[in-house]
C-alpha cells in the first residue's frame, strides 16, 4: 500500500502545491487520476469559489455554492462533489500511475466523498497522494491505519516519493 499525505499551514498552499505537482507530472506524460483544487477569491468580502479540476480530463467542477455574505453554513455543494467522485471513479480503469486527491476533508472523514475511491485505488495497487488539513488528521490516520507517509510540502519531495515507488516496483518484478 502506497498512501501519502501532504499538509501545509498557509491557506491554499496545499491546493497550489498539488496542482503544480499534477501539472508537472502531466507535462512529463505520467498518467494520473484524481482532482486538484483551485480557489478563486470573490469580490465583496465573500469567501472564495472552490473548483475541482478532474484528472486527467481537465474538466472543472465548481464544488462551492454561494450562500450569501453572512451565511455561516457549509458552502460545499455535495451533489457536485459526488459528480467529481463519479468521474474519478471511472478514470481508475485507465490504470493511472498516481491518484491525487486534493483534500481528505470532512466528507472523507465521515466515510463519503473520495474515501471509497482512495480505498479502491490502494486495493488496485495505485499509489495515492492526498492533501490533509489539521482538522482531519486524526480521522485520516484512523482510516490509513498508521500506514500513510507524511511528505514535506515540496514538489521535489513529492517527486522523490513517487520515484521511490517506481524503484520498489522495478525491484519486485526483477
Amino acid at each position: 500500500m502506497h498512501l501519502a499525505y501532504v499538509t501545509t499551514t498557509d491557506r491554499g498552499a496545499t491546493d497550489r502545491l498539488l496542482s503544480a505537482f499534477a501539472e508537472a507530472l502531466t507535462d512529463a506524460g505520467t498518467p494520473l487520476a484524481g482532482v486538484v483544487q483551485t480557489n478563486t477569491e470573490c469580490a465583496d468580502g465573500y469567501k472564495c469559489d472552490m473548483d475541482l479540476k478532474v484528472l486527467p480530463t481537465g474538466e472543472t467542477i465548481r464544488i462551492s455554492q454561494s450562500l450569501g455574505k453572512n451565511a455561516r453554513g457549509c458552502r460545499l455543494d455535495p451533489a457536485e462533489l459526488e459528480r467529481a467522485v463519479g468521474l474519478v471513479t471511472q478514470s481508475l480503469n485507465n490504470a493511472p500511475r498516481l491518484l491525487i486527491i486534493n483534500k481528505f476533508g470532512k466528507h472523507e472523514a465521515d466515510g463519503r466523498g473520495f474515501r471509497p475511491i482512495i480505498a479502491d485505488a490502494l486495493e488496485r495497487g495505485i499509489p495515492v497522494l492526498v492533501g490533509l488539513n489539521q482538522l482531519n488528521i486524526e480521522r485520516f490516520q484512523e482510516f490509513a491505519g498508521g500506514m500513510a507517509d507524511a511528505l514535506e510540502p515540496d514538489i521535489d519531495r513529492l517527486t522523490d516519493w513517487l520515484g521511490s515507488l517506481s524503484q520498489i516496483e522495478t525491484q519486485q518484478t526483477a
